[in-house]
């Protein structure tokens, strides 16, 4: 099976209405604030909005607050993810986006903020998260919890952040 067929399977699952996204606070939050109830590629949506939220948030957070507030939301994906995944019956659902958030948001932290790096690094995260490279596959099959849902996603965002920095440390393109 390819390594993207799980996104697939979970793409043709049933997707959570509006009604379930208010439904419970785990919801809301792990559901990406409705971003994961997008008709198509929510962890895309879940990722943009993340992008889209990452600025409000930077312009108030000092990068040291920032990655506290990054653990802490990484905690409250445990549990919200978790939550929402044992709700709607399958651990990762599509419609689950709070790990692409908190992930992406690593990721721009640590990138340089000229917007050609910020829109590479999402594309850069999309890629490594939909293919799902050893071991974010490994993590992403055995962990069927909010911590492997979480998880997965971090590694995604640790291999971003290794390609970038691999890019600006051969000079292949300068920040």
């Amino acid at each position: 099976m390819p390594p993207f067929a799980d996104s697939i399977i979970l793409a043709s699952a049933s997707r959570p209405s509006f009604s379930f996204l208010l439904s419970h606070p785990a919801h809301f939050i792990a559901l990406g604030f409705g971003s994961g109830l997008a008709p198509f590629a929510p962890g895309t949506f879940g990722t943009l909005l993340g992008w889209a939220l990452f600025y409000p948030l930077a312009a108030v957070l000092a990068p040291p607050l920032f990655a506290v507030a990054l653990l802490a939301g990484f905690l409250l994906g445990i549990w919200a993810c978790g939550k929402s995944g044992r709700d709607l019956g399958i651990a990762d659902h599509g419609a689950i986006v709070w790990d692409e958030m908190i992930a992406i948001w690593c990721v721009l932290l640590l990138t340089p903020h000229d917007w050609r790096w910020q829109v590479a690094a999402v594309v850069i995260f999309r890629f490594f998260d939909i293919v799902k490279p050893a071991p974010i596959r490994y993590f992403d099959r055995r962990y069927k919890s909010g911590f492997g849902v979480m998880w997965d996603d971090i590694f995604a965002a640790f291999y971003s952040l290794l390609l970038i920095s691999l890019v600006m440390r051969l000079g292949l393109v300068h920040a």
